[in-house]
């Protein structure tokens, strides 16, 4: 076997060519095995194998930069830079992340997990290098979807006119997570039918120099490209046709489906447990959205490339019709179009995941909010149960959002609320609206829950005394078992369901004081800036104490629920702990 072998690029340089098929074939069978126990992105790893390769075999990193956009698809890269154990022993599937790592290898120059960022990131290192007089090479590795992008067009706009040496090559396998979407796709159809020689060629618009490979899974033709282009002395783009999920039969056939998978059955490619199952919020959030859009010609539905996030797969894209737009790996045009529907009388419903709403912030605050936009922003993932890698960390949000004026943060804690302000925010037309979506199954209440919430009011779901708990959205059930151990312990505490997140309820909170020694809040985002830091700054001049929960301020790497939950305080016996040391 050549890929156990491999334990560093220079392992990979002294093969002689006609065995690079082989080792291709190798790394395909190591990814599918990995994939089908672990889980993790498919199609467009299995796409870039022999393009992975004739970039080690080529350049000489770690002194060469190479820039993997996104790096979802960087896991062939960490075969060939000395992590190939980590995709041959199940032992070792755990011990990389699904990323680009420089605390993994010096062979990864960023930690980064979102899009459209690598132009801009390699053109910096291009730049700092001419600046200081020495001599490596640059190389940009970028998808066709990654090129809608705001920040992706801005780099190579400022590409053209670069005076140095910089390689860009643009991986295109006609896929974005979905289908891609906008005008440039059309051109790029039209090179890739024209191989290249098309005169609607965007990368010459930019005034960068342009070379096409048809087959880019063919590794010798890549070579002999990228041997010909590694000593250009200006900006180049080295556009590659490849195949995404190349080497396993129903990736190829079904592209979208196979961008990323749980873990599934090699053999009738079967997933062996589903994330976005009858009971999710991404599910029943589609339904609800699709029977409203039958009576409503107003309603749309908006994403930016992740259409399944709200649970729009292609069968309810196609049933929304016009009603659903993909404004392709643009979230910013996604959130500013979303403000235009709103102010022309159309209800827009935008689902983005926490990580990626980080992008939007401008947007939500000058193009919705200062306009007061009745635009509904669904957030999903926004938990720490949700992505556990760095770069997708969904606990952040509370804090952005809840500072920006005239925008109403919503926190449901089960279907029943969920779908109540999902139906208030489309129907009123007074307020910028966001929602975050509760992780996990979707869970129905159990109780009558309010229908208009123009008015902040928090519901108190227990009434005690002593101990008051605020626990909010996701964090409710956590709420309810420190309530019920403290009860198992002769108290009688308090517990607040605040529902919003970016008001307070005084009249509530002012109720509290005389007959509470204590306030708790529990939140599933960081402190800083947070939900509880706000109750405790106006309850700061009461005769009443206030504890905070969340997390600390950070970039947690790959955790551990279990452990990220300790290291904060978050259990349950850590909780009633403080509560009885405190009281």
């Amino acid at each position: 076997m050549i890929l156990e072998n491999i334990k560093s690029v220079k392992d990979l340089k002294a093969l002689p060519l006609e065995r690079l098929p082989e080792l291709a074939r190798e790394m395909r069978e190591a990814l599918i095995k990995r994939l089908s126990v672990h889980g993790g992105h498919f199609g467009s790893n299995l796409g870039i194998v022999e393009a992975t390769i004739a970039l080690h075999y080529v350049f000489n990193s770690p002194s060469d930069k190479i820039i993997f956009d996104v790096s979802h698809q960087s896991y062939c890269h960490k075969m060939l830079t000395g992590r190939a154990d980590a995709f041959l022993y199940e032992e070792q599937y755990d011990s990389i992340s699904g990323y680009s790592a420089p605390y993994e290898s010096e062979h990864d120059v960023f930690t980064m997990g979102h899009t459209s960022t690598s132009v801009s990131l390699a053109l910096g290192l291009a730049k700092a290098r001419d600046l200081k007089g020495e001599d490596f090479k640059v190389i940009a590795v970028i998808g066709d979807g990654s090129l809608s992008g705001g920040e992706a067009l801005e780099a190579l706009n400022y590409a053209g006119e670069f005076k140095g040496p910089l390689i860009i090559l643009v991986n295109d396998n006609d896929m974005s997570i979905a289908e891609n979407h906008g005008g440039m796709y059309r051109g790029l159809k039209e090179l890739r039918d024209t191989k290249g020689e098309s005169q609607s060629n965007i990368f010459k618009a930019f005034g960068l120099d342009y070379m096409y490979v048809d087959n880019g899974n063919d590794v010798f033709a890549l070579i002999d490209a990228l041997e010909g282009i590694k000593d250009t002395k200006a900006p180049i783009v080295l556009h590659i046709r490849t195949q995404k999920g190349k080497g396993y039969a129903p990736a190829e056939l079904k592209k979208e489906a196979w961008h990323a998978t749980t873990p599934f059955n090699i053999d009738t490619g079967e997933r062996l447990f589903s994330k976005n199952g009858a009971d999710s919020y991404a599910n029943i959030t589609a339904l609800h959205l699709l029977e409203r859009m039958k009576n409503d010609p107003s309603i749309v539905s908006i994403t930016a490339a992740t259409p399944t996030v709200a649970g729009f797969d292609e069968e309810r894209r196609i049933l929304a019709g016009e009603q659903f737009i993909d404004v392709g790996i643009a979230e910013e045009n996604a959130l500013a179009m979303a403000s235009g529907i709103a102010r022309a009388g159309g209800k827009p419903v935008w689902a983005v995941n926490s990580t990626f709403l980080q992008r939007t912030y401008d947007q939500m605050s000058h193009d919705v909010c200062l306009n007061r936009s009745p635009v509904t922003t669904l957030v999903f993932n926004s938990s720490i149960y949700g992505h556990s890698d760095v770069t997708h960390l969904g606990i952040y949000d509370i804090a952005m959002l809840s500072g920006i004026p005239n925008l109403k943060y919503l926190a449901p804690t089960c279907y029943d609320e969920y779908i109540s302000m999902l139906d208030w925010s489309i129907d009123q037309d007074k307020e910028s609206v966001a929602i975050r979506v509760p992780y996990g199954r979707a869970l129905p209440c159990g109780k009558p829950v309010r229908s208009d919430y123009s008015v902040c009011e928090y519901e108190i779901a227990q009434r005690g005394e002593g101990v008051a708990i605020i626990a909010l959205g996701s964090f409710f059930e956590l709420g309810k078992q420190v309530c019920e151990a403290l009860m198992a312990k002769g108290l009688k505490p308090t517990l607040i369901n605040p529902l919003f997140i970016s008001e307070l309820d005084k009249d509530t909170l002012d109720c509290l004081i005389g007959s509470h020694r204590l306030v708790v809040t529990l939140e599933d985002g960081i402190l800083a800036g947070g939900f509880g830091e706000k109750i405790a700054s106006y309850l700061g001049d009461k005769d009443i104490k206030v504890k905070n929960y969340g997390f600390k301020k950070e970039f947690p790497y790959t955790y551990t629920l279990d452990g990220i939950l300790e290291e904060n305080r978050l259990t349950t016996s850590q909780i009633v702990d403080d509560i009885q040391n405190i009281i």
